[in-house]
């Protein structure tokens, strides 16, 4: 199925890498683990309201296919110095953005979200958001994103299972 009654939009956004409980930084190994708590929450939370929790896997099992470390990772990192989230930009996409959950909606996944879209020296950044996630889609409309396409195929990540994505696509403001 596809939709491509909304084109793409610019919005600006400030270029901030940081809020009032979070900082983002790059990636490091000793991070592991943190991110690989929140991801395999994340996920869950993620998939239960798309294709259904039949079809998790951890990121240890999907990382190295999936590209997570193809471009570049950064960590948010809360107040007490624990990994709340991670994103990761490769080639003009934003590839994976994961929050912890006991971290929803304190800013973490908005000082994720424009941390990547000021690193990235692109025209656009595109993301694919599962249908059913409507608190990620909401996210990326509120800072300028809109869906360009709408695709039904296999997930990524697990490709047993079928899922459908939202295309999305961010426009940098015109200087």
């Amino acid at each position: 199925m596809s939709d491509r009654s909304d084109q793409p939009h610019t919005a600006p956004h400030p270029a901030v890498s940081a809020s009032a409980s979070v900082s983002v930084r790059p990636y490091r190994d000793d991070d592991w683990a943190g991110i690989s708590r929140v991801h395999d929450a994340a996920r869950l939370h993620e998939l239960r309201a798309s294709v259904g929790e039949d079809a998790f896997l951890t990121l240890a099992q999907t990382y190295a296919g999936e590209g997570l470390f193809d471009g570049a990772v950064w960590v948010a990192e809360a107040d007490d110095g624990a990994v709340a989230g991670f994103a990761a930009l490769a080639d003009s996409e934003l590839t994976w953005l994961y929050v912890d959950p006991a971290h929803y909606r304190r800013g973490v996944g908005r000082a994720l979200l424009r941390h990547a879209l000021a690193a990235d020296d692109g025209e656009c950044v595109e993301c694919t958001v599962l249908d059913g996630n409507d608190a990620a889609r909401a996210l990326y409309e509120s800072e300028g994103f809109a869906v360009v396409e709408t695709k039904t195929g296999r997930l990524a990540g697990n490709e047993a299972f079928q899922a459908t994505g939202h295309i999305m696509v961010w426009r940098r403001p015109l200087p």
